[in-house]
């Protein structure tokens, strides 16, 4: 875990009490098995929790001063307040670097190894079935935004889900690609699902809507698009912090007729919901024959590639004419 201290910085008692809250968060999330998180999910963890201090819950509205327990009014300038925080606490050495996260920028490069067995070993582990072959049913998981998506990779791993981030309304482009492989999967016998997560908000609950229609359009046949979160029902549930509902999205007006004025994130829900929101969901879908025949499978591949993997020298030989 590396703490390492870059630069010096004096900090006052309430960035001190932010600091020693965030490293708090991070070490329970690390309990859970979730050992990133982006600032964003921190964000929606103070004010779920109410963790920010008294005087950040205060606003100006302009003729008077109002508390919002929840800070959510003030929601901008404390998201704000907390990054840098975050950013100078990490440069002082306070805050693991590796526990704050951008999902949105990384480097991408080739794999490589230093010898054929090296690969081989590594690939004996990575060798996978495809355990919806079997299946009546074949889902993809669908998430409005790239921040969710470590903790979407998390929670698809165990079934072997492919999951997208369409970051916002998907485009034509990825639809029509999108259509055209469960057009295969539908010729296939397989009743293809769009597994969709998104805010609740004029345009996040729209989505789901949106993403049936162009599959529909450009499949020529209708194609599951089952929400899964967020929904009204978990927000009642879950008691996530709200937003007022965005007035300058032309969705605005239908969206505020059926849920009022406030909306709110996904990213407020705790990583353990969003995972057992998953997992149940699979649960529903999985059949458990085909599926324990796919794993007698893959563990029978690995040990395969694994013995190759040990005994490569043996294999070469026999291979040389």
């Amino acid at each position: 875990m590396p703490y390492i201290r870059y630069q010096g910085k004096r900090f006052g008692d309430s960035s001190l009490a932010i600091i020693e809250t965030a490293n708090r968060i991070i070490a329970s999330y690390a309990e859970q098995g979730y050992h990133d998180l982006t600032v964003r999910q921190l964000y929606y963890v103070f004010v779920s929790s109410d963790l920010f201090p008294e005087e950040r819950k205060w606003t100006w509205t302009g003729r008077r001063w109002v508390r919002d327990p929840a800070g959510t009014i003030n929601a901008q300038p404390n998201y704000k307040w907390l990054c840098q925080i975050i950013s100078d606490a990490r440069r002082a050495g306070l805050i693991d670097w590796e526990a704050i996260v951008d999902r949105t920028r990384y480097l991408r490069q080739d794999s490589s190894w230093d010898t054929p067995a090296a690969m081989l070993a590594d690939c004996a582990e990575q060798f996978t079935v495809d355990f919806w072959r079997t299946q009546k049913v074949r889902p993809e998981v669908w998430i409005e935004k790239d921040a969710l998506l470590g903790v979407i990779a998390s929670a698809c791993a165990p079934y072997h889900l492919p999951y997208t981030s369409c970051r916002g309304f998907t485009s034509d482009s990825e639809i029509w690609a999108s259509a055209q492989r469960m057009r295969v999967t539908t010729k296939g016998g397989q009743k293809p699902l769009v597994i969709h997560l998104g805010d609740h908000d004029p345009s996040g609950v729209d989505m789901s809507r949106d993403i049936f229609d162009r599959l529909q359009t450009f499949a020529g046949r209708d194609i599951e698009v089952r929400r899964l979160a967020l929904t009204i029902e978990q927000v009642r549930q879950y008691n996530p912090p709200p937003n007022p509902a965005k007035e300058s999205d032309s969705r605005s007006p239908a969206y505020r007729r059926l849920y009022g004025d406030e909306s709110w994130e996904l990213d407020a829900l705790e990583p353990t919901v969003i995972s057992q929101l998953i997992a149940a969901e699979m649960r529903r879908i999985i059949r458990r024959t085909e599926w324990r025949e796919c794993e007698r499978r893959q563990a029978e591949g690995r040990e395969q590639l694994s013995n190759v993997a040990d005994n490569w020298e043996t294999v070469i030989a026999n291979l040389s004419p």
